[in-house]
């Protein structure tokens, strides 16, 4: 009875975690095709490349600042909702931004209402949803599987956003995002009628009572030294991935290259995460994962210092977009996975959701001091040092995390 009731809960969740993968898509290849329109920004408003990073740096942090925040409310109220409401946010500030001719209009559509739209139906509130419906031994190749479907939309929207501006022009690029954003409004639907979540003990400590609310949790997170060095590593990634993800364009074009080069090495470098991703899901289940976050930080590293040695072609950029991309977000699962093993998954979204906000605020960073080498030096080289170092830095204080030892699995005599 109970091995056919488990099997029957285990076939029930695949409708549940593509679903979610679908949701990501959507909401990440909005998000990480963006820097295809800073210079197409620019040419319109005649804004300036620092106002215009600015604004995208202001909507890294707030994709961040919100996903705690909305991930509070799903936990309470359900994840539906909550992802409904950033289909239309999302969807209302990309219409927007064709519209603006003043820098806080450009803040208010792509630093507030399309950041927070996507933060609304991103990884807290998705592998929130999913973590509490799965077995443990399942959680971190589903969190792999709903990471792959942001991956899958990066692939997907760089190089459609990228025909549509070049054959249409920027506007119907933006106002095609707006409507693939209504999309997320069906899929939030298959959110609904989850079971209500129970409570777990954590990894690493005494099991917390079953009437622990969320204030309570926060303050057992907020003294765990584990937790904060999680913060610590997702500082750089998102510093990583948003300096690259809004200025990788610029780079390309300050080697001489064609636009069409920056949008398939972003396109790569979705198509390369996908296998990131879904490698990392499977291997935290075999391995450490605070081992899977050593090594995916030190090959960034390793793949920025060599980039910086390499001729400046076209072949350099799609073989460093595969690297990079590779280790692109499959720093998620395991983050994640680290968060539910040290504080289970009743207050997931909340607690991953305060980790993505460490990642925006180094994504604030990484976007806004991007435009301000640029003006100032006239390139990127102290932004790719100091990626480089921080990469290599985000590496080693993930060594000190207390994890705990995989369980044995024993197999049976024949």
């Amino acid at each position: 009875m109970n091995d056919t009731s488990t099997a029957a809960t285990r076939v029930s969740t695949w409708p549940l975690v593509l679903t979610a993968a679908a949701i990501l898509t959507i909401t990440m290849g909005a998000r990480q095709s963006m820097g295809l329109f800073v210079s197409p920004l620019n040419s319109a408003t005649g804004l300036g490349i620092v106002a215009i990073s600015f604004a995208m740096a202001v909507g890294q942090f707030v994709w961040g600042a919100s996903q705690p925040i909305f991930g509070a409310i799903a936990d309470r109220y359900g994840s539906a909702r909550v992802v409904m409401a950033g289909g239309i946010m999302l969807a209302i500030g990309t219409a927007l931004t064709p519209f603006v001719n003043s820098q806080w209009m450009l803040l208010l559509t792509i630093g507030v209402i399309m950041a927070a739209g996507a933060g609304a139906g991103s990884f807290s509130i998705l592998i929130g949803a999913t973590a509490r419906r799965l077995p443990a031994e399942k959680r971190a190749f589903a969190s792999g599987f709903i990471n792959a479907g942001g991956s899958f939309g990066q692939f997907l929207f760089a190089p459609v956003n990228q025909a549509l501006i070049s054959a249409f022009g920027w506007v119907v690029a933006m106002m095609t995002m707006a409507v693939a954003a209504l999309a997320t409004l069906p899929l939030a639907r298959m959110l609904k009628d989850q079971p209500a979540p129970s409570p777990e003990p954590t990894a690493t400590s005494a099991p917390a009572p079953a009437s622990i609310g969320l204030r309570e949790q926060l303050r057992i997170a907020g003294r765990d030294k584990s937790y904060w060095l999680l913060h610590a590593g997702f500082f750089t990634c998102g510093f990583h991935i948003a300096f690259l993800v809004t200025h990788l364009p610029g780079e390309v074009n300050l080697c001489g290259l064609s636009a069409g080069i920056a949008a398939t090495s972003l396109a790569i470098i979705g198509l390369a995460n996908i296998a990131g991703s879904l490698t990392a899901g499977a291997l935290g289940n075999r391995y450490r994962m605070k081992w899977l976050l050593f090594w995916t930080y030190f090959t960034r590293a390793v793949a920025i210092a060599i980039y910086l040695a390499a001729p400046k072609t076209a072949l350099t950029f799609y073989v460093f977009a595969a690297v990079l991309g590779f280790t692109w977000l499959s720093t998620v699962p395991p983050t994640a996975g680290l968060v539910g093993k040290l504080f289970g998954t009743r207050y997931l979204a909340t607690l991953f959701g305060l980790t993505l906000l460490s990642h925006q605020i180094g994504g604030f960073f990484g976007a806004w001091l991007g435009g301000i080498a640029l003006v100032s030096t006239g390139n990127y080289s102290w932004m790719w040092y100091a990626d480089m170092a921080l990469a290599a830095a985000a590496a080693f204080v993930n060594l000190p995390i207390e994890e705990a030892p995989l369980p044995v699995v024993r197999t049976a005599a024949a």
